[in-house]
């Protein structure tokens, strides 16, 4: 949503001086950055920003689909020189994008931290603990007399290392418990294929379907399952689109708690290999039958060719998570199925 419009007259760069500088220099040493892994601040002249707001969020749309249209990054704005107060505390965010020319005092602020050489505008630099300890700056230095083309060629590169912070944080949270190698040994052992779990997943062996269930603290509030089989002998050619759906909604219908069945809004169906396994996935949403309690939430279907077994593996993996933000949910059940071998053939 478009932040609501702030009418303060725009103050003299002396006196936004006389009032930011007790907040950053009170003390030794800078504050410890705080904010969410998904929480992202733009410090641009408002007017600038309302021009580009639309499409600069879109450049940061996730590579894994949720349901609907679920933004991976919570962005908001802000003007320093408009929203003094505001702005003392904003500068305590873990991750900051600042946006404007050589003249603003926010990229004055930062330029002095970049990691490398003072950059040439238009560009992107990065920096660290500029105005707080463990935090991150993107600086989007612009010409005087800038556009919003030349912001929106610098955002895909953001996009892909806020990413890629993300996803280190969803994968750390994932693995608090251990990483459940013993189990993995013993799955290739015992079945010959083998997935790498946190130790909190439970088993749930129903052959030929093996699911791994985490439905901690309370299966009303959030669950992440896997199911993987196969099918043997190899067949010629990998599963289409359809009847990937065909054989989940089988699935479901016989090993699953409760039944699911799509949810279209939302799909995608694509080419893989894993580990040099070629195969195929399909990333949609599922949902609860009409008649039941409504439920719903992102699934990635997979198929996996494992040649020296002469087997198809078929795996599914989903979530439930009501009223909480998917994107993290899905990374790490992209993570268990790439983390997908099996014996002499990955």
């Amino acid at each position: 949503m478009t932040p609501a419009r702030r009418l303060f007259s725009r103050a003299p760069l002396t006196a936004l001086v006389f009032v930011i500088a007790p907040l950053l220099f009170a003390g030794c040493e800078k504050p410890r950055a705080q904010g969410d892994a998904n929480a992202v601040m733009v410090v641009a002249d408002e007017s600038f920003w309302y021009s580009i707001e639309d499409v600069f969020r879109d450049q940061l749309e996730p590579t894994i689909l949720t349901v609907r249209r679920e933004r991976p990054f919570r962005i908001s704005s802000i003007d320093p020189e408009l929203d003094r107060s505001a702005w003392g505390r904003v500068q305590r965010l873990t991750q900051i994008v600042a946006i404007g020319t050589s003249d603003d005092p926010w990229i004055q602020d930062a330029l002095p931290r970049v990691d490398g050489p003072t950059p040439t505008p238009p560009a992107l630099a990065s920096a660290t603990d500029v105005w707080a300890r463990g935090q991150k700056v993107w600086i989007m230095l612009l010409d005087q007399g800038h556009g919003p083309d030349e912001v929106l060629e610098l955002a895909g590169a953001i996009q892909e290392e806020l990413d890629l912070r993300f996803r280190e944080w969803a994968i750390r949270r994932m693995f608090v418990s251990g990483r459940d190698t013993i189990r993995a040994d013993t799955l290739e052992r015992t079945l010959g294929f083998s997935v790498l779990l946190p130790q909190v997943y439970r088993n749930y062996p129903d052959e030929p379907v093996y699911r791994f269930r985490n439905d901690n603290p309370s299966p009303q509030e959030l669950i992440r399952e896997l199911a993987v089989t196969w099918v043997e002998p190899l067949p010629e050619e990998f599963p289409t689109r359809e009847e990937l759906m065909e054989w989940r909604l089988r699935l479901t219908e016989d090993y699953y708690n409760d039944p699911q069945v799509f949810d279209t809004t939302v799909m995608a169906f694509r080419e893989i290999e894993v580990a040099g396994l070629r195969g195929v996935e399909l990333q949609s949403a599922w949902a609860s039958p009409p008649d039941a309690w409504p439920a719903g939430g992102p699934f990635i279907a997979r198929a996996l060719a494992c040649p020296p077994q002469n087997r198809l593996y078929l795996m599914d993996a989903w979530v439930y998570a009501p009223a909480r933000d998917k994107y993290e949910y899905m990374i790490q059940l992209e993570t268990i199925l790439n983390s997908f071998r099996c014996a002499d053939g990955g």
